[in-house]
């Protein structure tokens, strides 16, 4: 599922598009709350996961960019391989398109890898290779939204900032609006910001994140759908986001093809592949020579 975000940061004091409220959380409810989370997480947080062990800036980029709409498992498959070979923002940003794709085929929403290589050469050329830590840095660079900036903030600065994510926004609702529907984002900002365990963000928000993909297991329903920003992930099998998968995967590895031969290898007509061909071509992905397509090196 793919859910909306809203981002405070505690610096500057305000809410990106929403205003904060006050909320009526006492302080044994905020003490019980996090003592709960807290409880989980120490027994069966997810405390291996490699992207957990570093507060390399970089890294952290990497993993919250593949994590974006990405379950874990899959995110686990790749990023180990992805760092081993792109170890540090210059040998990404000087990296093929080509090549980066031959890690990054199967983890899906394959703009992200196209995203991150910008994102490099960005960092390369105007902050001379060293990750930014400012919200309004960050969020210049290529697919980096406010969430995606505030958790880089957090996970690799160790800085207090105010996010929700699907995971986040599951705790929240699960324990707070257990009885209300069509909930806002801006009903459940102020709760996290009062349950917020300040000095210890990057911990925290990781906890919140493992107990909220706990939640499931112990509920018939998802508390997100009571969300009034949900909404129910489009069907992939026939959708132009897999032919997009489908063409990238074709192209691997130096080939190149015509529209026919991609048209009968896709079981796809020219008329529909073409849009979808034009469209890899202006993003970045292919480039077309003597009527024969192929990722661009």
């Amino acid at each position: 599922m793919v859910f909306p975000f809203v981002v405070f940061s505690l610096k500057t004091h305000r809410i990106q598009h929403v205003s904060m409220k006050t909320t009526s959380i006492s302080k044994r409810e905020t003490q019980n709350f996090q003592k709960q989370i807290w409880d989980f997480y120490d027994k069966k947080g997810r405390h291996n996961l490699p992207w957990r062990k570093t507060s390399n800036p970089y890294h952290i980029l990497v993993s919250e960019i593949m994590l974006q709409q990405t379950q874990v498992a899959r995110v686990l498959e790749k990023y180990s391989l992805f760092i081993k070979k792109y170890p540090t923002v210059k040998s990404l940003a000087n990296a093929s398109v080509s090549d980066i794709l031959e890690i990054w085929i199967g983890l899906g929403y394959n703009r992200r890898a196209l995203s991150l290589k910008r994102g490099a050469e960005k960092i390369l050329i105007k902050h001379k290779g060293i990750m930014p830590k400012e919200r309004y840095e960050l969020e210049a660079l290529p697919g980096i939204g406010p969430y995606t900036a505030g958790a880089i903030r957090a996970f690799a600065f160790n800085l207090p900032e105010i996010f929700i994510e699907t995971n986040i926004r599951r705790v929240y609702i699960h324990h707070f609006f257990k009885n209300k529907k069509n909930i806002d984002d801006k009903e459940i900002i102020p709760i996290v910001h009062a349950t917020l365990a300040v000095g210890r963000p990057r911990e925290w928000y990781w906890a919140l994140m493992d107990y909220g993909a706990h939640v499931p297991k112990f509920k018939k329903t998802n508390p997100n759908t009571k969300s009034k920003h949900y909404v129910k992930q489009s069907k992939f099998d026939g959708s132009k986001r897999q032919l997009r998968g489908n063409i990238l995967k074709l192209l691997q590895g130096n080939i190149e093809y015509p529209i026919e031969i991609i048209s009968k290898k896709i079981a796809r007509t020219p008329k529909i592949l073409s849009p979808i061909l034009d469209e890899l071509t202006d993003e970045g992905f292919i480039e077309k020579k003597n009527e024969h397509y192929y990722i661009k090196k």
